[in-house]
């Protein structure tokens, strides 16, 4: 059964953030004849979704329409501060990280997951720029500074901005396979740093 990855995606979201995986996912996808992976992006409320830059997004679902997810990634940029303050959407990472193999955030987007009380206690990583902001946000989590990715079991967090093709090439490798995440990043021509924490 092909697995349903939902990338969130919101106003001042970093491109690459959500783009990277959307491509990891994508092309493992299509790679396998199509039997790996449903990706989509979501928001929190119907419309375009205008990313960092002006980039323009038309989101296919809402956390109210969302196909049952089982990866969630959530990206950073500098819209996060608001999805920071907004309970309903903690709420609904609440309930499906419940039922998700995988919950993986890329770059800021660990600020939302921590928010959301999901990352307590665990190894966190973020942007280099804004360690010391989530030390100061959540001093609750073991915060790794080196690691382009942490891998806790059912929660995973990548660094800045690419490393979440990493992460998301490590998450291919353990839903699928190492050859299916090898022929991913050849495709990509893509050369991984597999660096965890």
């Amino acid at each position: 059964m092909k697995k349903n990855v939902a990338i969130l995606v919101f106003d001042d979201v970093e491109v690459l953030d959500f783009a990277g995986p959307f491509e990891v996912f994508a092309v493992a996808d299509e790679l396998s004849g199509h039997a790996l992976f449903h990706t989509f992006t979501l928001a929190t409320k119907p419309g375009t979704v205008r990313a960092r830059n002006g980039l323009k997004i038309v989101p296919d679902f809402t956390l109210e329409n969302c196909p049952p997810p089982h990866v969630i990634v959530v990206p950073g940029g500098a819209g996060r501060h608001a999805l920071m303050r907004l309970p309903s959407l903690h709420e609904w990472l609440r309930q499906k990280s419940r039922t998700a193999e995988i919950v993986m955030s890329v770059c800021t987007g660990s600020f939302v997951l921590a928010a959301a009380g999901l990352l307590d206690g665990l190894r966190v990583t973020t942007h280099h720029d804004c360690l010391g902001e989530l030390r100061e946000f959540a001093p609750q989590l073991d915060l790794v500074e080196s690691a382009r990715f942490t891998d806790n079991g059912r929660f995973l967090t990548a660094a800045g901005i690419s490393a979440g093709i990493d992460c998301s090439l490590h998450v291919v490798q353990r839903l699928a396979g190492p050859a299916a995440a090898d022929a991913t990043a050849h495709y990509m021509e893509y050369t991984p740093h597999s660096s965890s924490g």
